[in-house]
C-alpha cells in the first residue's frame, strides 16, 4: 500500500468527507483552497493507502435487523486464526483482540433473537478454540461517530 503524509489539507479534507461522504470534490476544494482536481487526487491517495474508505452507513434496525449485540470472547491458543475467522462470518461487522477480560470483542448484527442464538451457539461457541463467551444485547444505542479526528 502506498504512504501518504496527512498535512493540514489532508486533514482538512478527511474532516469534510467524515462530515459527508458524498461532499462533490469541487465544494471540498473551495473549502481547503485547492483545485477539484487536486481533491479527487488527495482522496484517490488517501483511499489508494488505506487511510480512508468512503461507504455508506446502514441502519441496521431499518433494514430488518432487529438484534445487535457485542460478544465477549475468551479463548486458548493464538488469537488471530480466531479472529480471522469469527470475520469472515457475515453477521459479524467488528472484531478486534482485547487484553483484559476477554480475549476478543465481536459485535454482531442478525435479524432476531432466534438468528442471534443460532450464531451463538452453532458458530461461536462450537469452536474448539473458545472456552467461553458473553454476549451483551444492545438496547438502545445512544452514540455511533465515524469522525475521528486525525492527529495533530
Amino acid at each position: 500500500m502506498p504512504s501518504v503524509t496527512l498535512d493540514d489539507v489532508a486533514k482538512q479534507i478527511i474532516a469534510l468527507l467524515q462530515r459527508d461522504g458524498r461532499m462533490p470534490y469541487a465544494a471540498i476544494g473551495k473549502e481547503v483552497g485547492l483545485s477539484e482536481a487536486a481533491v479527487r487526487q488527495r482522496v484517490q491517495r488517501l483511499t489508494d493507502a488505506g487511510v480512508i474508505d468512503i461507504v455508506a452507513v446502514t441502519d441496521p434496525i431499518q433494514l430488518g435487523f432487529a438484534r445487535q449485540a457485542m460478544i465477549g470472547i475468551r479463548a486458548s491458543g493464538p488469537l488471530e486464526p480466531l479472529a480471522d475467522a469469527l470475520a469472515e462470518l457475515p453477521e459479524v461487522d467488528y472484531v478486534v483482540i482485547t487484553a483484559g477480560s476477554y480475549d476478543l470483542m465481536v459485535e454482531v448484527v442478525c435479524a432476531s433473537d432466534d438468528h442471534l442464538l443460532e450464531l451463538v451457539s452453532t458458530k461461536i461457541r462450537k469452536r474448539p478454540e473458545v472456552t467461553s463467551s458473553e454476549t451483551f444485547m444492545y438496547l438502545k444505542l445512544v452514540k455511533q461517530t465515524y469522525t475521528w479526528g486525525v492527529p495533530e
